[in-house]
């Protein structure tokens, strides 16, 4: 086995108290998706957005990695051949750990980006919709976020790792939001194991070859030790 890639959603970094969207509690059950997390949403209402992420954001920074970050970090370190760390997260916690192989497909809170060029830059902990862009001045400052009805970062690279991946292995993803949903089985049709470990089961759980169940910090240090040992 050569090529590990690994897919981390929201219940990896839930255990830090970064809650997932489908919390009863926390930030996103005080707001509608639609309201901070689509562009027409950032156009209709700019300052709730930016007051939305300039929470999320200082909640991030006073989070540590978790046992199935520090976990996932030892593998890239360890691991004979290549782990790439495929993120849904856009915290910072895999990084935090010492993973360096990491893509954010959904973007990061430690980054801004201006609407109306492109430039991006590392966000300071609090944003406001006439923050000026520092490449072209205009007052366009957005988190450097995807959101709903948006292209994730990197996919060709993504699609591209993932169909050559010997084992493709997902924790903490819901199996709800594509196309990562989609990415079990395209690593499986090109010939990859596969692995899922999970509070519970995902709604893609019937594509995966193995699941493992419970706590992050508990399968995901489990399973890492069995990669390792091999």
């Amino acid at each position: 086995m050569e090529k590990i890639v690994v897919l981390t959603g929201a219940g990896i970094s839930a255990e830090n108290g970064l809650g997932t969207f489908r919390d009863e509690e926390g930030l996103w059950a005080q707001h509608r998706i639609e309201d901070v997390a689509t562009p027409e949403g950032f156009a209709a209402n700019p300052q709730l957005v930016h007051d939305f992420y300039n929470a999320r954001r200082a909640q991030a920074v006073e989070a540590s990695p978790n046992a199935a970050h520090q976990a996932l970090a030892r593998l890239e370190a360890e691991f004979s051949g290549e782990v790439l760390i495929v993120t849904q997260n856009v915290d910072n916690l895999h990084e935090a750990a010492g993973s360096k192989a990491v893509v954010h497909m959904h973007g990061a809170l430690s980054g801004a980006l201006c609407a109306a060029c492109d430039h991006r830059w590392p966000a300071p902990l609090v944003m406001a919709p006439n923050d000026p862009c520092p490449a072209c001045n205009q007052p366009a400052t957005r988190p450097d976020i995807v959101w709903f009805g948006e292209m994730p970062y990197g996919m060709e690279a993504i699609w591209d790792q993932l169909r050559a991946a010997d084992l493709f292995v997902a924790i903490g993803t819901s199996g709800n939001v594509y196309p990562a949903a989609a990415f079990v089985q395209d690593a499986a049709r090109y010939g990859a194991d596969t692995v899922e470990l999970n509070l519970e089961p995902s709604a893609t759980i019937s594509d995966f070859a193995d699941a493992r169940f419970g706590k992050a910090s508990d399968v995901v240090s489990a399973w890492v030790e069995e990669v390792l040992a091999q």
